[in-house]
């Protein structure tokens, strides 16, 4: 009874630990969904996303006057003015002055509706910045899914293979036992079998690795209860790699964020460019001011505080200019690097475009070679397990030794991960291209025909 009532309490204190027993099965697009919203790096862009739209927020309200406001209270001691009939007293003197004034931009070479373009495309640019993070993060973990089940099929095909090997040493070991074998081939095959573990122990580490790189792609603490979703794939063997290169590309181009964001990059350093040049312009400004008083001496008689704030109110109107003539030749420097700003977005813009077709033009090429091996591994399989059929057979009326027996066993396992692992990288291969074509990361469409 105690041993029960430990059990339980074991279980219930487990099934509060981090990720245990989650019970739900991952598809690939909850994997993705929950990969985008936990993200670190995608957290940390929206925040920068945010302080890029503060920023064109700023800008916009910049348009606005300044205005700032002042008050003060003083007291003058011994020989003091009073303000009000300026008249020298030896008495203490309280005074109030309460000031409100500030300028407003009339025109500065347009540099202030410039900076408002700038932080526009600038916020649409870590928009899009924002998009290429999530667009890397969910080719990453479809990979680890992929592999995932890549993986799974290796552990199954080394099951496989041990099971037969197991159960061929119960063979043999009958047939020893009743002198029809020599001992020494029941020991050869238990070898094979010994064998056959470790690598199937080696596969399932491999297993428990990929299952562990996706649940921290995921951002979750612990793989314990992980489980995915194993759909039914199957790569028809008339499949083609549909489009090209350059129907692809001009897709991509039309639709990858990173294309976009060296595009509103490009914008934004041309309007800095336009800043630049607004410093040679002479600006103009206005200003606004208007103040009033009260003043106090004790014994003697004064205005009250409301007619003296009504009597001392004074107003000011301005207006001036601001002419650049020599500033250690700091605007010059200013546009000329601000020119090189746009020149070097642009060749980021042509760098962009370049990388862009060249893992567009790998991913196809990988695509092709991957279906090609795919198509080649399923021939090969179906000779190796029709080979091994006939060796197992000879090896069962002794017309061969256990080391031809075993050659033709591992040589048909060969086959089936080479297929395995073929499959994988052709569907992962052509999810890339078909991301590149805009559309959805999701395993309900592995080829097109």
């Amino acid at each position: 009874m105690k041993k029960l009532v430990y059990l339980i309490l074991v279980c219930l204190s487990a099934a509060w630990l981090p990720g245990y027993g989650q019970g739900k099965i991952w598809s690939l697009e909850d994997c993705i969904k929950y990969a985008v919203d936990h993200n670190i790096q995608i957290k940390q862009q929206t925040l920068q996303t945010r302080m890029q739209k503060n920023a064109l927020e700023q800008s916009k309200l910049n348009l606005l006057p300044v205005i700032n406001g002042q008050a003060s209270h003083d007291y003058s001691f011994g020989r003091a003015l009073d303000q009000n009939t300026y008249t020298f007293y030896n008495q203490t003197v309280q005074s109030d002055y309460f000031y409100l004034g500030g300028r407003t931009t009339v025109f500065n070479g347009l540099q202030n509706l410039n900076t408002i373009q700038r932080n526009k495309y600038e916020l649409l640019a870590g928009e899009q910045d924002l998009q290429r993070i999530m667009d890397n993060v969910s080719l990453n973990v479809a990979l680890a899914y992929l592999q995932i089940l890549l993986n799974k099929e290796l552990v199954t095909a080394n099951e496989n293979q041990l099971n037969i090997t197991l159960q061929q040493i119960e063979k043999t070991r009958k047939l020893v036992d009743a002198g029809s074998a020599a001992r020494g081939n029941l020991l050869q095959i238990e070898a094979q079998a010994a064998q056959e573990e470790v690598s199937l122990v080696n596969m399932r580490n491999q297993l428990e690795i990929s299952y562990l790189n996706l649940t921290q792609l995921l951002e979750l603490e612990t793989p314990a209860g992980f489980e995915i979703v194993v759909p039914d794939i199957y790569v028809d063997q008339n499949s083609i790699v549909s489009g090209n290169i350059d129907e692809i590309f001009n897709l991509a181009t039309q639709t990858r964020p990173e294309i976009k964001s060296s595009e509103l990059k490009l914008a934004a350093s041309e309007y800095d460019l336009k800043i630049a040049k607004g410093a040679r312009s002479p600006s103009f400004s206005l200003s606004h001011t208007f103040g009033t008083r009260y003043s106090y001496i004790k014994d003697l008689p004064m205005q009250s505080f409301e007619d003296q704030l009504k009597n001392n109110k004074n107003f000011g109107l301005g207006i001036s200019m601001n002419l650049p003539i020599l500033n250690g030749w700091q605007v010059n420097r200013n546009i000329s690097n601000s020119k090189l700003a746009v020149e070097n977005s642009q060749y980021s813009l042509e760098g962009t475009k370049k990388q862009l077709y060249k893992d567009i033009q790998q991913a196809y090429t990988d695509a092709v070679a991957a279906l090609k091996k795919y198509n080649a591994s399923q021939k090969a399989v179906s000779s190796s397990e029709e080979s091994f059929r006939y060796t197992e057979q000879k090896f069962n009326v002794g017309m061969i030794t256990p080391v031809d027996y075993n050659a033709a066993k591992t040589q048909l396992l060969n086959a089936q991960s080479d297929m395995a692992q073929a499959k994988y990288e052709f569907i992962f291969k052509i999810k890339v291209l078909d991301f590149y074509k805009g559309l959805p990361l999701n395993l309900n469409t592995i080829t097109s025909n």
